[in-house]
């Protein structure tokens, strides 16, 4: 099997709702995010050969993905008053709302899931969350828990 991995950044803040520590307030993160992918072959077409994919694709699918993220403030849909966010948003506030809590755990498994919507055959995606504290996902090939 053969692997690349690439990676890029992006600063935000969040918040977590309903959390009972420092992490309940609005605080920023520069975040890291690196996809390996995988393939058991390689490419034979004359500009592709010896390759899975060209780095230069592989980087700039990832940075489509990551710089959605930003310098915004990502919130859980229905974790701000309505009220709140509406403010946010009138002082043009760029605030995007995601279906889960934003942990790194969970933006793991949204990295990789967009990846693999792109059509990679992705093995990873690790999110960190700080220099030295990071979540991955990778699915189980055996489909066990």
């Amino acid at each position: 099997m053969y692997y690349l991995k690439s990676e890029h950044s992006f600063d935000s803040a969040h918040f977590l709702a309903n959390y009972e520590g420092k992490c309940r307030h609005i605080h920023g993160h520069r975040w890291r995010v690196i996809v390996e992918i995988m393939s058991p072959t390689l490419n034979t077409d004359e500009a592709l050969d010896g390759m899975i994919v060209d780095f230069s694709k592989l980087k700039k699918d990832i940075k489509a993905e990551v710089d959605f993220f930003d310098h915004a403030l990502i919130i859980e849909k229905g974790s701000l008053k309505p009220s709140t966010l509406t403010a946010l948003i009138d002082e043009a506030f760029h605030v995007v709302e995601v279906d889960f809590r934003p942990t790194a755990e969970r933006f793991s498994k949204y990295f990789y899931d967009r990846m693999t919507l792109k059509g990679y055959q992705v093995k990873s995606a690790t999110v960190y969350e700080t220099p030295a504290n990071a979540a991955s996902y990778e699915e189980d090939p055996h489909g066990t828990v």
